[in-house]
């Protein structure tokens, strides 16, 4: 945990420097960024009432009381007294405060646009993405960008091969045996691969692959899912679901009666999205894999019936 501390803090160093926010102001301009940042709350929901101000940015009192003053001074902000209630203060920019803030939006954009122009699209992409994974992770509601699910583009055959690996070590403590069934499965999927039959997807969010399922085939009658894969970060966006969706959805088209598939029962979050899509547990044996103890079950769905019968309970 200490060298995660120690990274975390080195990026926050990293970036503010980057982003010119060490010194006392911004952009050439009087004010500070958390001056700036009180203005742009501000123009963004038109007027607050002060101690919303202060609880959305967690401003103490004093100091934006004081600030507060300052802006109204300098005619930045008018106030009123609230209409619902006359101990409370409404705050509104006005017409010299829209003004100022349009000179720090402007000023903040070409920053940024500076500092993006400067990297290969590639390297915009990577900056990006991992900019809304980080907003997603630490709970901003607002970081989530497009999710779609695609079909697999060239590298994300070796990328599922090596999430695969990673995150079923990091999660369940399994060794690399596991990395290479997941390898076989996924080279078996490329010499074989009959498009009217088989298939693979890619979730993919903020234009990073972010989950991963196959379709393949098992007999004439019997399709199988395989690679079933979200990625920690994604997880409670409903990918899982997606994804098995447009397995079952593809499997039908194709003409197969039945679909069948193999987990363990320690993966409960997958076991969950399989009894929701209407998959039922036929067999489960206890065996050594992948360097642990597992408990392995097959599951199987009857295609010719569309609606799930979790759902229908």
């Amino acid at each position: 945990m200490d060298e995660l501390v120690t990274e975390v803090r080195a990026f926050n160093r990293f970036y503010t420097r980057v982003i010119g926010v060490l010194g006392a102001r911004m952009h050439d301009t009087p004010y500070s960024l958390t001056e700036a940042r009180v203005l742009f709350e501000l123009r963004a929901h038109e007027e607050m009432e002060t101690g919303e101000l202060r609880r959305l940015l967690g401003l103490d009192a004093g100091y934006l009381s004081r600030m507060l003053a300052r802006f109204e001074s300098g005619g930045l902000v008018t106030r009123a007294r609230s209409a619902a209630d006359a101990r409370r203060q409404v705050l509104r920019l006005s017409p010299c405060g829209h003004e100022v803030w349009r000179t720090l939006d402007a000023a903040s954009a070409s920053d940024v646009r500076n500092l993006l122009t400067s990297l290969a699209g590639e390297d915009r992409r990577r900056l990006t993405s991992s900019m809304a994974a980080i907003r997603r992770v630490l709970g901003d509601g607002d970081g989530g960008g497009p999710c779609v699910i695609r079909p697999p583009r060239p590298g994300d055959l070796g990328w599922i091969v090596h999430r695969h690996g990673v995150v079923y070590a990091e999660e369940y403590g399994w060794d690399e045996t596991f990395e290479a069934m997941t390898a076989r499965i996924v080279a078996d999927y490329v010499q074989h691969h009959d498009p009217k039959r088989e298939a693979c997807w890619i979730a993919e969010v903020d234009g990073e692959p972010a989950g991963s399922i196959m379709c393949v085939r098992e007999d004439d009658r019997t399709a199988r899912l395989r690679v079933l894969l979200v990625e920690p970060s994604a997880r409670g966006m409903g990918l899982g679901g997606r994804l098995v969706e447009e397995c079952l959805a593809f499997a039908r088209r194709a003409g197969y009666a039945r679909i069948v598939l193999m987990t363990v029962d320690a993966l409960a979050a997958a076991r969950r999205i399989y009894q929701r899509a209407g998959f039922t547990l036929d067999e489960q044996h206890d065996e050594r894999s992948y360097g642990a103890d597992v408990t392995v079950q097959s599951w199987s769905r009857d295609l010719s019936d569309p609606e799930p019968r979790a759902q229908r309970l």
